[in-house]
């Protein structure tokens, strides 16, 4: 029953959640649905379910830190800010991207690359979770993150075996990575590295010992007091999902390595390099392999189903050596982001599966003492492949010194509008807070139409 009423703001629903059938009514005939020989209940199933069978799905590959536009996709060279980083051209004419780019520059034409996305936090706790969320923290709510929402409004949750939000990687401080006030039904389900199955996920007697467990497990939550329902029916939640997650033949999707070498080779897996475990000047190592593991990964499991996923790079926080430091960044991000997108266009996945490459801010466009960039979310970069959106673009810009946006400014409200929008999700819906307050997916903001498909 709940998943018949997931949308239950775009088909009209009261001020306090009762349904409006002359609001259903009006819309579900304005959006041309046929009307006759379905039951009111019948209409409501089937736009609940319209966004599940539409099979939309999204990748966020998150630059923990805040990765330099200057060396990434908004290059200036010739400039005093622009430092040591060049620029090389792309597969668009006219684009111009980082040097240290070069396996995205030959699939530019598969990419919108956004040079003017501004914010007002420059922290890094503050603008990670509003970059999750698009809200800033509070301390009244618990605002669910973007694989949260999209989980909660287009995964199936009955049927869907596997968790339909899974992160890879460390997300760092402050990234609010949970269902929020969803609940922990949406949290994601987190995997620290790629390249290994997840831990603690096969049960440690046979299967139908197993099953019996559980049986005898429902039995004892039955006698629950009447107090401790609602715990209870958190916990059998859980419970049934995990259970479903062990047991199910789809676990086989964690493993990598029943990949051909040819694909893995095509993501960079297993590849030398000698920056492997080089201790890096911010005191952190890049780990050869893992950002490489985490995209391959997550390819195979949104053909697996899971609706979600988000994939963990860090560090970029750059406030010394930031042009050796962003070039080996750059090094591990490469190869793995092209060769995930055309992965998936070659699979025929990629008109359903929205990208999204985006950090929690940009770089300062003078470089400090230490030869580092410091936070700046005046002005900085994101980009996105796939989900129908408009590529083989460059949408807004910078001015010559990368200082302040001047064409096109887009805030994170802009971005999680168009986000949405391309999946399919209704940004103006609300969900209701643990003190009855109604909270808009997205709460002001206006969908970029130059990236709309």
């Amino acid at each position: 029953m709940q998943n018949s009423f997931t949308h239950q703001m775009q088909i009209g629903m009261g001020p306090r959640g009762v349904l409006n059938r002359r609001h259903f009514l009006r819309n579900v005939t304005a959006g041309g649905l046929a009307l006759g020989g379905l039951s009111f209940t019948d209409m409501v199933s089937l736009n609940a379910s319209e966004l599940k069978r539409r099979g939309m799905s999204c990748i966020l590959l998150w630059m923990q830190g805040g990765p330099s536009q200057f060396e990434t996709f908004d290059p200036k060279p010739g400039h005093a800010n622009g430092g040591e980083t060049k620029a090389i051209a792309t597969n668009v004419p006219g684009t111009q991207i980082s040097e240290n780019l070069p396996h995205l520059a030959r699939i530019a034409d598969q990419l919108a690359i956004v040079r003017s996305l501004s914010t007002k936090e420059g922290e890094h706790q503050r603008a990670s979770y509003m970059m999750h969320t698009s809200y800033i923290p509070t301390a009244t709510v618990r605002y669910p993150t973007l694989g949260a929402v999209v989980a909660k409004e287009l995964a199936d949750q009955a049927a869907s075996e596997l968790p339909s939000f899974v992160r890879i990687g460390n997300v760092g401080i402050g990234a609010g990575n949970e269902g929020g006030l969803l609940g922990q039904k949406f949290n994601a389900y987190p995997i620290q590295d790629g390249n290994r199955p997840p831990e603690n996920t096969r049960p440690t007697t046979e299967e139908d010992r197993y099953r019996r467990r559980l049986t005898l497990l429902d039995r004892l939550e039955e006698a629950a007091p009447g107090e401790a329902v609602a715990r209870r029916a958190d916990h059998e939640s859980l419970y049934n999902q995990a259970s479903r997650f062990v047991l199910s033949p789809s676990m086989s999707s964690f493993d990598i390595s029943n990949e051909p070498e040819s694909v893995r080779k095509a993501y960079g897996i297993g590849a030398s390099s000698a920056d492997a475990g080089r201790p890096a000047p911010n005191g952190l190592r890049i780990q050869q392999g893992q950002f490489a593991a985490g995209c391959l990964l997550a390819r195979r499991l949104i053909e697996s189903g899971v609706t979600f996923v988000e994939v963990a790079m860090g560090n970029w926080d750059t406030h010394q050596d930031n042009f050796d430091l962003s070039r080996r960044l750059c090094e591990q991000i490469d190869q793995p982001f092209a060769a995930l997108v055309e992965d998936l266009r070659q699979r025929g996945r990629l008109d359903k599966t929205l990208v999204i490459w985006m950090g929690e801010f940009g770089r300062t466009p003078r470089i400090n003492p230490r030869g580092g960039r410091d936070h700046h979310p005046q002005s900085f970069s994101a980009v996105l492949a796939g989900g129908g959106m408009q590529v083989g673009q460059v949408v807004g810009a910078t001015d010559a010194g990368g200082e302040r946006v001047v064409e096109r400014p887009i805030n994170e409200k802009d971005l999680f509008q168009t986000i949405y929008q391309t999946l399919g999700v209704n940004a103006k819906k609300e969900y209701m807070s643990a003190i009855g307050r109604p909270i808009a997916i997205v709460d002001g903001g206006s969908p970029v139409d130059e990236l709309l498909g």
